[in-house]
C-alpha cells in the first residue's frame, strides 16, 4: 500500500491538468487514487481474467493464458476507448527484455539497491535520448 501510496501522490504533483487514469486489479491504488486525486480524475480500473495452467515440467515457467478483462469505472468519466494498461505493460515488457536484472530466473540481479538505480538511470538515458527508434525510420 505505501508504494502505491507514494507513487500516486508523485504523480498527482506532475499534473497540471485532469487526466484518464487507468489501473490494473492491484486494490492499493483504489484508496491511494481517492486520497491523492480525490473526485478530480477520470478514473478506471482493468482486470484481466487468466485462466489456470497445467503444471508440466515444459509449462511450468509459462505465463496463464488471459482469457479477457473487466473493466470497471471508478471515478469521474474515462472514454471506454482508452481504458487500457498496454502502453505500461509495453514499456515494462522492453525494460525487461533490456535489462536481464527484470527478468525471473536470472544471475544479473543487483545486490545493492544503489547500483539498481543507476542501472537504471543508464537504460532510461539510453532509451530516451540515444536509441534510435524503429517508429521514426
Amino acid at each position: 500500500m505505501g508504494c502505491a501510496y507514494h507513487f500516486i501522490h508523485d504523480l498527482k504533483a506532475r499534473l497540471a491538468n485532469r487526466v484518464q487514469l487507468t489501473t490494473d486489479g492491484h486494490r492499493a491504488y483504489l484508496t491511494a487514487v481517492e486520497d491523492a486525486f480525490g473526485a478530480e480524475i477520470n478514473y478506471a480500473m482493468l482486470q484481466k481474467i487468466y485462466g489456470t495452467t497445467n503444471e508440466s515440467p515444459e509449462t511450468r515457467y509459462s505465463s496463464a493464458v488471459c482469457m479477457g478483462a473487466r473493466q470497471a469505472i471508478i471515478s469521474g468519466s474515462p472514454d471506454h476507448n482508452h481504458i487500457s494498461t498496454s502502453y505500461a505493460e509495453r514499456q515494462n515488457l522492453t525494460m525487461r527484455m533490456s535489462m536481464r536484472r527484470f527478468t525471473r530466473l536470472t544471475n544479473g540481479f543487483s545486490k545493492k539497491l544503489e547500483n539498481h538505480e543507476h542501472a537504471l538511470v543508464f537504460y532510461f538515458m539510453y532509451y530516451n535520448f540515444c536509441r534510435i527508434h524503429q517508429t521514426l525510420w
